[in-house]
């Protein structure tokens, strides 16, 4: 029987590990604490009701993506919709509501009280459950890799696990900014040790910001979802003010209240106009009114925060690495489909594509002999020395806003041979491409650059230490 290990319990790794229990392999999942999944508000997009169309999302999510979308991936991933909503539905998924979000042309977010993560994670748990899934409650800090094949995984007690296929569904690195309403431990540590052992990320600078987080008294970071504009509320400052289209996508959204606080105005979310608010919103409603703001009555004060990494580890349309026995699904991948900037509850669909689909890859590969596997050691990191001023750092150079000076602060920072190396390598990966994009293209902006170079109409690579622009032939060495 063939042997899988699964890095993260989120929406991917969990259906993938379903589907892949299903076709009899012998799954392990690493997974501890939280993650993202849980988190999801709206839902997930799906161009399966009436009016709405595979091309009219294809459009819309190439729109969004600034062009610089991988076209084969974007089909692949939405010709499979239909997949993903039966499989859903067979786990038990029951949807209440179709919402309208930015960007999108149509209503085709599928909801559920928009907490469909909190719902469709139960679902995917009872079903892996049901099906015996060894899960592990231990942080995966590393990768087996050798000569170009990856054997397993090593987790935070320093112990070497083998497999014949490895899968990274760790999610992305919004962690590694100082707000943001994601699950902390979401830095990247796995997707830095990858590419510090010779895999290949691609599109790293594109961050997106969503526009509308929510600081309560104590500090805690909320999201206030994209569902909530779709139902009429208004974008304002404190003189009462519309600035944006509020449905307009989340790049040009967050650069705009980013750009009032800049000019010293406070911005709010007037949601007054939506009388049945609790019914449809009830985990915003709760922690709104929890926090004392009563969206009934009161303007909602919102700032922009890091929520999504549309780079990950490059992988082809069958979620493949350039490492054999290696493969990467969710947010902690880059097939393309998203290009250089996210559809709302596009991520979603992909995760649940993503791990079924893995799942058929993994049935035509051999996977890796493991007769030649040994165990290696890897340092285990503590955070608490040094994440807070990467935060810090992350979110003042590498931010809504880049310029050449302060993403030269942080390569310099990055360059720092004291931080952990799958942190090092990971940060030096994104201010490098950052550096060497010069234009502004969806989550990506530069104050140098402020328009669109149709030269750079193509996804960045990022492999050894050196990033590049395919097909120019000059590039960006990260560790000069």
């Amino acid at each position: 029987m063939k042997s899988v290990g699964i890095i993260g319990g989120g929406l991917a790794g969990l259906t993938a590990a379903v589907s892949l229990s299903e076709r009899g392999y012998k799954v392990k999942l690493f997974h501890l604490n939280g993650s993202n999944s849980e988190r999801i508000q709206a839902g997930i997009s799906l161009p399966i009701t009436s009016g709405d169309s595979l091309h009219l999302h294809a459009m819309d999510t190439m729109r969004v993506g600034l062009y610089i979308n991988d076209e084969d991936a974007v089909w692949a991933t939405l010709s499979k919709s239909t997949e993903a909503y039966d499989f859903l539905k067979r786990i038990g998924v029951r949807f209440e509501l179709v919402e309208l979000e930015a960007g999108h042309s149509r209503p085709r977010v599928f909801s559920i009280r928009n907490e469909t993560g909190l719902h469709v994670m139960n679902a995917l748990r009872e079903k892996v459950e049901e099906l015996g899934v060894e899960m592990l409650e231990r942080m995966a800090i590393g990768l087996i890799i050798e000569e170009g094949k990856c054997y397993g995984i090593i987790d935070e007690k320093g112990e070497s696990h083998f497999f014949n296929h490895t899968i990274i569904a760790s999610g992305g690195y919004t962690g590694l900014y100082k707000r943001t309403a994601g699950y902390p431990g979401n830095t990247g540590m796995i997707l830095g040790d990858y590419i510090g052992k010779g895999g290949i990320a691609s599109n790293l600078e594109f961050v997106q910001f969503h526009p509308t987080g929510y600081i309560t008294s104590k500090g805690k970071i909320m999201l206030i979802s994209e569902a909530v504009r779709g139902s009429g509320a208004k974008l304002v400052n404190e003189e009462g003010e519309r600035f944006v289209n509020e449905l307009a996508p989340r790049d040009v959204v967050s650069l705009a209240v980013y750009r009032q606080e800049r000019e010293g105005h406070s911005v709010f979310l007037d949601a007054r106009n939506i009388n049945d608010f609790e019914a449809r919103f009830p985990s915003i409603y709760s922690y709104l009114t929890n926090d004392g703001i009563d969206p009934l009555k009161d303007l909602i004060p919102i700032t922009p925060i890091a929520h999504y990494s549309i780079g990950g580890a490059m992988v082809d349309v069958y979620y493949s690495t350039n490492i054999k026995g290696l493969y990467a699904i969710g947010e902690a991948a880059d097939s393309g489909f998203h290009g250089a900037n996210r559809l709302a509850s596009n991520s979603s669909l992909e995760c649940i594509v993503s791990g079924l689909e893995v799942a058929r890859t993994l049935s035509r590969k051999e996977g890796v002999d493991l007769s030649n596997a040994r165990p290696e050691s890897l340092k285990t990191i503590s955070s608490s020395s040094f994440i807070e001023r990467v935060r810090e750092v992350m979110w003042d150079s590498v931010g809504l806003e880049r310029d050449s000076k302060e993403l030269i602060n942080a390569l310099n920072f990055f360059r720092n041979k004291e931080l952990p190396q799958q942190i090092r390598g990971l940060g030096l990966g994104i201010s490098s491409c950052a550096m060497l994009r010069q234009e502004s293209r969806g989550a990506h902006f530069r104050r140098d650059y402020p328009y669109i170079d149709e030269r750079y109409r193509h996804r960045s690579l990022y492999k050894d230490g050196i990033c590049y622009i395919d097909p120019f032939s000059y590039y960006v060495k990260a560790q000069e």
